[in-house]
């Protein structure tokens, strides 16, 4: 029986093309806000911006209800720490997003006290530039990492694409030793 012969309303798909848009239409952000972007990425929930558009009207206090960690600004070495422990408290699956140049490469902050980039800590999905990004450069951002679930496969090949990506993000080199800053 070929596609031309299946009856009228049945809908042919795969099991992971249809668990990736269950997933990534029932995204729930935890906050983690540590600068000026947190102000951006506030306002996407405003009426203006209607984040609830894709489901994540309710941004998670708990890592544990969330799957979507938004990485707001920059992260000092002192809050690292905290950042990685919100990160594993969240179950599986689940996703990370640099909003702002700070927490995608340290910004202009490029010291001791700030980390060069949050995929030094945990890693991430999708790096959003700017500084501060608009709340229509997240939304474009979450609808970047909306394609990228959709296509993402089930069971243990993500767990270990995730495992592997991890790993070459924690050795990674930090910027300022690439560049030759510090030694």
């Amino acid at each position: 029986m070929g596609i031309e012969e299946a009856p009228s309303g049945f809908l042919l798909t795969t099991v992971e093309n249809l668990a990736g848009y269950f997933r990534k239409g029932s995204l729930w952000p935890v906050t983690f806000g540590l600068a000026c972007c947190a102000i951006e990425m506030m306002a996407t929930g405003t009426p203006r911006f209607d984040i609830s558009r894709f489901g994540m009207e309710v941004f998670r206090a708990s890592p544990r209800q969330a799957d979507l960690m938004i990485v707001a600004g920059r992260v000092s070495q002192k809050m690292a720490p905290v950042v990685r422990q919100v990160y594993d408290q969240m179950p599986e699956p689940k996703w990370v997003l640099a909003m702002g140049v700070c927490a995608s490469s340290g910004g202009m902050f490029n010291n001791y006290a700030i980390v060069q980039g949050v995929d030094h800590i945990v890693p991430v999905d999708i790096y959003l530039p700017g500084c501060p990004p608009r709340p229509e450069m997240l939304i474009n951002a979450i609808l970047a990492l909306h394609d990228q679930i959709q296509a993402e496969p089930l069971g243990a090949n993500r767990r270990e694409a995730a495992r592997a990506a991890e790993a070459a993000a924690l050795a990674a080199t930090p910027t300022a030793h690439q560049k030759g800053l510090l030694r």
